[in-house]
């Protein structure tokens, strides 16, 4: 499950103007808190990891409300559009057991964004050559402008998140959430 598939990404995080947090500027080189620390930041320095965590979920959210109003003109959801994106992904076409694997969410989670998808025309349900009991998922031509109109939209979302820093701080923080990712440990549902 991603934070678009999360009820707490609908939830307001307590980012002040543009999404800034209230309070101590970070210096620029260290990202520490410039200036003296005051009651209510010293729980902060006793757990970093914490706050680090909590920063990330209000970047998460902030990021899922960017993106849904990106997406909202086109009429789809971030959930949607991650199962499109995923769809198309694939060199044939998968098993709706596929894509709950590879989204890492139940198998009731992609039957409903499946059945909203193919409302809109975006994909199609196809029965498997081999199998008659096996339901193949396939892109349409709707589903491909569609994905085409989504990523621009979500570069839009990007940059708008992304814009406060530098070119070098962009390729410090990927890295950083290359990392992140990549020594994730597989879950299993």
């Amino acid at each position: 499950m991603d934070a678009s598939d999360s009820p707490a990404a609908d939830a307001p995080d307590a980012a002040g103007p543009a999404g800034r947090s209230p309070g101590p500027a970070a210096g620029p080189a260290t990202g520490h808190a410039a200036g003296p620390t005051h009651g209510h930041d010293r729980g902060r320095d006793r757990d970093p990891d914490g706050m680090l965590a909590e920063q990330l979920l209000r970047l998460t959210r902030r990021l899922h409300r960017i993106q849904s109003r990106q997406l909202e003109p086109i009429g789809i959801t971030p959930a949607q559009f991650r199962l499109l994106r995923t769809v198309a992904s694939y060199d044939a076409a998968p098993r709706m057991a596929d894509l709950a694997q590879r989204l890492d969410v139940v198998p009731r989670a992609v039957t409903t964004l499946v059945d909203a998808l193919e409302a809109s025309g975006r994909v199609r349900r196809a029965p498997d050559p081999d199998s008659r009991r096996v339901v193949r998922i396939r892109i349409t031509d709707e589903g491909r402008a569609t994905l085409r109109s989504l990523r621009n939209a979500r570069r839009a979302a990007a940059e708008e998140i992304l814009a406060p820093l530098t070119a070098e701080q962009r390729e410090v923080l990927g890295g950083l959430l290359s990392a992140l990712v990549d020594g994730m440990p597989e879950r299993h549902c």
